[in-house]
């Protein structure tokens, strides 16, 4: 008789978070209420992996760093499935974002941990921390001014509680300042080096400390772990239980004063700072000086602390999504993101939308016709590398294919993950000029199935501007058909396309490779 024990059922309405960040790996487990948008915690666990430790120079994980990293995550992951949890969300940030072989660290998550890791950009970082904060704040429509000091990356937001009007994202994080400044230190930080470290932030933050004084705010709201213990000290001194840290104020006065205080002290004493983690005595001057140098530059007179963040913006999300939203709210966060960038290229609009018709009708015909299996997602990211595909025009109409995959790539893209980005980034790219090819090297950072997708989409959104090579939208619609051992493409047009059937040519020879079938044009 079998006496394996059988796994926990799984509930529909339980959910894991998890925030795979540059410092520590953060565990959420939630049973999700639907009909109240709200949630009850069942679970929350910590590991602190360091996962960015000596990273940010050289834009590699360590081994060790990668170690530490998928133990957590199998723990983490054996925790949530023993909760029974029906949907494991996880989130890379910048750690992940920055490795050049982060490749290797989401095939063990996958394999050995059985967690699908999405490594978002910072914007979409930023977004889903504004989710979460805000979901545990009564902020009505005063604007707040919210700083999330990660251990890569610093997110900055304006918002309401009602939506956002900026997201930034700042390399400077704890761990990444830390490393630059204060590797293999263990002594006291001079106030000549902590100086330093208050210019690099400055130089750093020059552009969004701009935008933030240009907005202005009413209430500066900061999260995550170095302004929470920060402020722990701070009630420490002041004999404030750290049990309400929600109802503390930390000012920036006093956050100057506990900066000075904690240069002057060697590690071994900062670990033992009442009201701070002994894990972090190694970083908390350089997220002071990350957080005090912001403060200070923004007028900012203090702080609000709060104890939601990421973790609780994908659950937000989740809410969301689970709830019939999905489309309306992450749909409209990507398309307002695309929307906006395409306003750069207002006189190429008009082509560009027809450009979008044609690509998404030729997708639909040969999903229909058995050639390609794919779904909604892979639409929406050809729909809107389809729309964007000529924006690097706004720089040079000479080799614009190349300055449209940097625009989208740099681009701030709220809703995407970091690999959506680059796919809709090497999609513009491949729209003209060569195939995808070995030499292209963001090419080559996409995943072995993302190539293969880019390969197949790409060679549409060239059909596509080949048939509206004019600029005149003559091809008013196509229908795809498999016949004789060839495809075929029949197109109603009003008017000669003998421009558009000329450059079609130029495409046909990619179809039997990548589809199996030669491509012929009939009108």
């Amino acid at each position: 008789m079998d006496s394996t024990p059988l796994p926990p059922p799984v509930d529909p309405s339980v959910l894991a978070a998890l925030d795979i960040g540059s410092n520590s790996v953060r565990l959420s487990v939630v049973r999700l209420d639907e009909a109240a948008q709200n949630w009850t915690t069942l679970a929350q666990y910590k590991e602190t992996v360091r996962l960015g430790q000596n990273e940010f120079e050289r834009h590699l994980l360590t081994e060790d760093a990668i170690a530490r990293g998928i133990t957590a995550l199998k723990t983490f992951g054996e925790i949530a499935r023993g909760y029974g949890a029906s949907e494991v969300v996880a989130i890379g940030t910048a750690a992940l974002r920055e490795a050049e072989n982060r490749d290797e660290f989401l095939a063990r998550a996958a394999s050995e941990a059985k967690i699908q890791v999405r490594v978002v950009s910072g914007i979409e970082e930023a977004r889903l921390i504004y989710l979460g904060v805000v979901s545990g704040l009564e902020m009505g429509e005063r604007r707040g001014l919210f700083i999330d000091i990660g251990g890569g990356s610093t997110e900055l937001i304006i918002g309401t509680g009602s939506g956002h009007s900026m997201l930034d994202s700042l390399k400077l994080g704890a761990i990444r300042v830390a490393n630059q400044f204060l590797r293999g230190l263990t002594g006291p930080v001079a106030p000549t080096l902590f100086a330093e470290m208050q210019q690099h932030v400055r130089l750093t933050a020059a552009h969004a400390l701009r935008h933030i004084r240009d907005s202005g705010f009413d209430i500066a709201i900061a999260s995550s772990g170095t302004a929470t213990n920060l402020a722990k000290i701070a009630m420490m001194r002041a004999g404030i239980e750290p049990a309400h840290l929600t109802e503390f104020v930390l000012t920036t006065d006093e956050l100057g004063t506990i900066a000075r205080q904690l240069c002057r002290m060697t590690q071994e004493e900062r670990r033992a700072v009442p009201g701070l983690n002994p894990e972090r005595a190694d970083i908390i001057v350089a997220g002071a000086a990350v957080l005090l140098t912001l403060a200070e530059e923004a007028s900012v007179p203090g702080f609000r602390i709060a104890d939601r963040s990421l973790r609780e913006g994908v659950i937000v999300d989740a809410l969301l999504r689970r709830g019939g939203e999905k489309a309306g709210f992450e749909a409209g966060a990507r398309r307002r993101s695309v929307e906006r960038l395409a306003r750069l290229m207002e006189g190429e609009l008009p082509h560009a939308r027809h450009v979008v018709f044609l690509t998404l009708r030729i997708f639909d015909e040969l999903c229909r016709v058995g050639l390609m299996d794919y779904g909604q997602r892979e639409r929406e990211l050809l729909e809107y590398a389809a729309l964007l595909h000529d924006i690097g025009i706004f720089v040079a109409r000479s080799a614009h294919h190349r300055h449209s995959y940097y625009i989208i790539r740099h681009a701030e893209m709220a809703g995407f993950t970091d690999e959506e980005v680059q796919i809709i980034a090497n999609l513009a790219y491949f729209h003209r000029k060569s195939a995808p090819k070995r030499r292209h090297e963001h090419f080559q950072t996409l995943s072995r199935e993302n190539q293969k997708l880019v390969r197949r989409l790409s060679i549409l959104l060239r059909l596509a501007e080949g048939l509206d090579r004019s600029h005149l939208g003559r091809v008013k619609g196509l229908t795809v058909t498999v016949a004789g051992r060839r495809l075929w493409l029949d197109l109603t047009t009003d008017g000669n396309p003998h421009l558009e059937i000329g450059f079609v040519a130029e495409v046909e020879s990619l179809f039997p490779e990548e589809f199996g079938l030669p491509l012929e044009v009939r009108v």
